[in-house]
């Protein structure tokens, strides 16, 4: 049985793949994981391959239970909110890095493949054979190691409802393919874009002379201004300059909201930045935003609004 095994990856597509050798799954948003179950004890490794057994008790717990000797899981730790969707702030709290109302018991580990099973090596099986494996391991429990189910569908139907849902998106997987370690076209994800506008509240320079660094940005609550981050990327070079000297003609001493950045410059608030993002982090922050265009704050109905 092998110590560790460097996980296979999904490469980042725009749509899902067509074909009936194709199968999806819901993308989990949480901690890559590796369960190693073996005589006497189990590991949980994550896709790096440091040892946090001791941060998952109610995982380690669950999968002394399963019917094995020996096995290698793959899947992925997560908190579920009140909707049954993964969030990855509630998952940080529950492992301590934040305070939290939910403790390490709430984390799930959703099983999506089976690498080793008693004695036998099973990276070299397609995944359909593989996945015959591990569903009658572990579905249909509803303790702390489940089965992430599989869904043959419709690509770009099950990507529509899954983004409808307020999920992170889908995974697609080959079914005739073996298990490959690294990044490859045989696992593809899609992730659900979200598109909105934000008042630019000031930038950070970039440490490239005349450029932009990072653009800060704030939204609506009522009749006041929040700060929501910024975003770093999206633009390019020529584009950063322009930027940059057009913000630099706006400067001001007071920031629109209350708001301390070493470096920051602040503006008025009269332009607005099309932005795509993830998600929201659990204090109200954007994820992975990118900037897709700017205009004139002509009137504030296009601006993102917090509830």
């Amino acid at each position: 049985m092998p110590a560790r095994v460097d996980p296979c990856l999904a490469t980042l597509v725009e749509k899902p793949p067509k074909g009936p050798d194709w199968a999806y799954e819901v993308k989990w948003d949480g901690y890559r994981l590796a369960v190693h179950i073996e005589p006497g004890r189990v590991r949980v490794l994550t896709r790096g391959g440091y040892d946090w057994t001791e941060r998952f008790p109610s995982i380690v717990d669950d999968a002394r239970r399963l019917a094995v000797q020996t096995a290698i899981l793959d899947g992925e730790a997560v908190v579920l909110d009140e909707r049954g969707r993964s969030d990855f702030g509630m998952l940080q709290r529950a492992l301590g890095r934040l305070p939290s109302a939910h403790e390490a018991g709430a984390i799930v580990f959703y099983a999506f493949d089976l690498l080793y099973l008693d004695g036998r090596d099973l990276r070299r099986l397609p995944l359909r054979e593989r996945r015959g494996l591990l569903e009658p391991l572990v579905a249909g429990r509803e303790g702390a190691v489940r089965l992430s189910e599989e869904v043959q569908a419709d690509g770009d139907e099950f990507f529509r409802v899954a983004c409808e849902h307020g999920l992170e998106g889908i995974i697609a997987k080959h079914v005739e393919k073996p298990y490959r370690s690294g990044r490859g076209e045989w696992w593809q994800k899609i992730t659900c874009k979200r598109r909105d506008s934000f008042v630019i509240i000031g930038y950070e320079p970039s440490t490239v002379p005349g450029h932009l660094g990072r653009l800060l940005l704030a939204a609506r609550r009522g009749e006041d201004l929040v700060y929501v981050g910024g975003c770093g990327t999206g633009w390019s070079n020529e584009l950063s300059r322009e930027l940059r000297k057009l913000l630099e003609g706006m400067a001001t001493k007071s920031a629109a909201v209350a708001l301390r950045r070493k470096g920051a410059v602040f503006v008025e608030p009269v332009l607005v930045a099309e932005v795509e993002y993830r998600a929201w982090t659990d204090d109200g922050k954007l994820r992975h935003a990118a900037f897709k265009g700017i205009r004139e704050r002509e009137d504030e109905a296009g601006v993102f609004e917090l509830r």
